[in-house]
């Protein structure tokens, strides 16, 4: 199977699109919604528009709607980029449940298993080209290899699950070679992208979590120079952790209290941070995106959303301006780094 975007043909826009709720993640969006969300995105991409997707997103639901809507909207082929992330595979629902995220995925029909390893990955990717119909992935990766490394209870055991990542990253190459695919990494731990960076040339990373308004380490920032000096493209992604900077009550996927100890000083920031975005009358949202997309090797940011009417609103706030002496008093108020020297 050929791909329709050779790798040195694709450029990647500020904005491209998550597509977990494509899968129904916490919620089972009809698939006129979903259609609708895929159309806005489709109508209002600045260039070409780019899906990021995984077999994991509602075992496979979110590549299967993503095809069904694109092919239902006649987008053709070459006018779409899709970013696969590989790693688990569609497998017939057994439980009442689906095993493989309890209470996260909503009204799936099947289930999914986790295979990273070299057969593994190639079975992840021929399942994904048929649950994607007539669409190819340009972009393919390991998803979350964090996360694998993480269910070790030694070091010999991660030793032994990094090997299996690396023979992922083997087959990755292999399809590279066979369908001019560019290969990558997504992670919510950037050590783990820097970790795989060293044994693996890469195309593009995606970095979860990492490289936010609330959060920039500078030894985050420093290898973020070295995979620009690189040529190696960055998707910055989940820059709102998990929307606690615009008003949510979950942080980075866990639900938090103002009341408790341990999260007053994460509420007092944000408290500060609405206080200086209602003084220069931006929304908090578009300074999260601007800040994110100021990063060194930057060239595109991951945005979801279940509303489709939320899709053209999320594509401005990448190419609104954000005047200099907000990022100004966000120093003199300690909340941006008084060193970072990228906006």
């Amino acid at each position: 199977m050929t791909p329709h975007t050779k790798q040195k043909d694709i450029t990647l826009p500020r904005v491209i699109f998550g597509t977990s709720a494509l899968g129904n993640l916490y919620t089972a969006l009809p698939y006129e919604v979903k259609e609708e969300i895929v159309g806005e995105c489709v109508r209002n991409s600045q260039g070409t528009v780019v899906f990021d997707s995984a077999g994991k997103y509602g075992a496979g639901l979110a590549l299967e709607s993503l095809g069904n809507c694109l092919d239902n909207l006649n987008v053709s082929p070459e006018s779409v980029i899709i970013s696969n992330k590989l790693g688990w595979y569609r497998t017939n629902l057994k439980t009442p449940e689906p095993t493989f995220e309890p209470g996260v995925w909503k009204d799936l029909k099947f289930d999914a298993v986790q295979k990273i390893s070299y057969e593994g990955i190639l079975e992840c990717f021929r399942q994904g080209n048929l649950l994607l119909g007539k669409y190819t992935p340009q972009l393919i990766s390991v998803h979350d290899p964090d996360e694998y490394l993480a269910i070790a209870r030694t070091s010999a055991e991660e030793d032994k699950l990094y090997q299996d990542i690396l023979e992922a990253y083997k087959a990755l190459l292999s399809l590279k070679k066979t369908h001019q695919v560019l290969v990558g990494v997504g992670a919510k731990s950037w050590k783990a992208i820097e970790r795989i960076y060293a044994d693996i040339k890469l195309d593009w990373v995606m970095i979860a979590n990492s490289m936010t308004i609330k959060n920039h380490p500078p030894e985050l920032l420093n290898f973020m120079e070295k995979l620009k000096l690189d040529g190696v493209k960055i998707i910055n992604s989940a820059v709102f952790h998990a929307g606690f900077l615009t008003g949510g009550d979950y942080y980075d996927y866990k639900l938090i209290k103002p009341d408790a100890n341990e999260h007053k000083e994460i509420f007092k920031w944000r408290d500060e941070f609405f206080e200086l975005c209602r003084e220069f009358n931006i929304k908090p949202a578009t300074a999260c995106v601007q800040f994110a997309l100021s990063a060194p090797g930057v060239v595109s940011i991951a945005l979801n959303t279940t509303n489709p009417k939320r899709v053209k609103e999320n594509i401005g706030m990448a190419y609104e301006v954000v005047p200099a002496p907000f990022w100004k008093a966000m120093k003199e108020k300690g909340l941006i780094s008084k060193e970072y020297n990228y906006l």
